[in-house]
């Protein structure tokens, strides 16, 4: 008989992270979860009566590579290649570029959002090519479509997740591995709720977490979750500058360092 397929889940602790590991439970998955708070994720498991065999928590940072790195061969080597790998741990915070210490946060955002992300999917890469078959899941934004006022650091890690997706699925065209890029809108999060504006089209996780599921064993290479995110999206990125800037001029702006919050 076959072994049940296994997701390698990141930023498995919080937010969409849990949800989706949530949602592979359901289906029957086998969970490899990674996340910087291991001890939650342990709990929460226990708390769901998830068996002992049905899951492996890995405690690792995404923005240092050798950690995440290690946490991906620790995984094949306990429980085997994984089916699915998702990138999804990322923090969001907002800068200002003309205060020098927001230039280290910058730098933390991209470390944990871009660098992390190809890190997550470094050890699995070659093995999964072997095989002939494998998804590489990276979880970027809507907010990677078009600049924010105030968000340039996630806005630009965003955008480079996408165009880091597509370069990397060109790459594995012939292999068998798809890369998939899903861009969440707006889902309520620990990562969302210190948001200082309207959130429209507000998704809870589990929800997003279903969408998701769905999209990933469908084949798509890429999708706006939910659908109406996606036409809000192609239509600014239509909008002549001129235009969007306007649109955008008085929204309020994320959280800076210190005041918002990560996952």
């Amino acid at each position: 008989m076959r072994e049940r397929p296994l997701v390698f889940i990141t930023g498995a602790s919080s937010g969409i992270g849990q949800a989706l590991a949530e949602r592979y439970h359901r289906a029957g998955w086998r969970l490899a979860l990674a996340a910087r708070r291991d001890a939650e994720m342990k709990s929460w498991a226990k708390a769901r009566g998830m068996g002992a065999g049905s899951y492996e928590i890995y405690g690792a940072d995404v923005s240092q590579p050798d950690s995440i790195i290690a946490a991906g061969q620790a995984c094949m080597e306990r429980q085997g290649l994984p089916d699915v790998v998702i990138a999804n741990a990322g923090i969001s915070v907002g800068v200002d570029t003309a205060q020098r210490a927001d230039i280290d946060t910058m730098a933390r955002v991209f470390a944990t959002n871009n660098l992390g992300l190809a890190a997550t999917f470094h050890p699995f890469v070659a093995a999964m090519a072997r095989r002939g078959s494998g998804r590489l899941v990276g979880v970027a934004s809507v907010a990677g479509i078009r600049g924010l006022p105030g968000h340039g650091a996630y806005c630009a890690s965003k955008a480079a997740v996408i165009s880091y997706c597509e370069s990397l699925r060109g790459e594995l065209r012939s292999s068998g591995v798809r890369v998939v890029t899903i861009c969440p809108g707006y889902v309520d999060t620990p990562l969302t709720r210190e948001n200082r504006y309207a959130m429209p089209f507000l998704m809870r996780p589990e929800a997003f977490a279903d969408k998701a599921f769905r999209v990933i064993e469908s084949g798509a290479s890429y999708r706006v979750i939910p659908w109406q995110m996606g036409v809000v999206a192609k239509l600014l990125r239509l909008l002549p500058d001129a235009w969007f800037d306007r649109l955008l001029q008085g929204r309020p702006r994320k959280h800076r360092q210190g005041q918002g919050r990560s996952s």
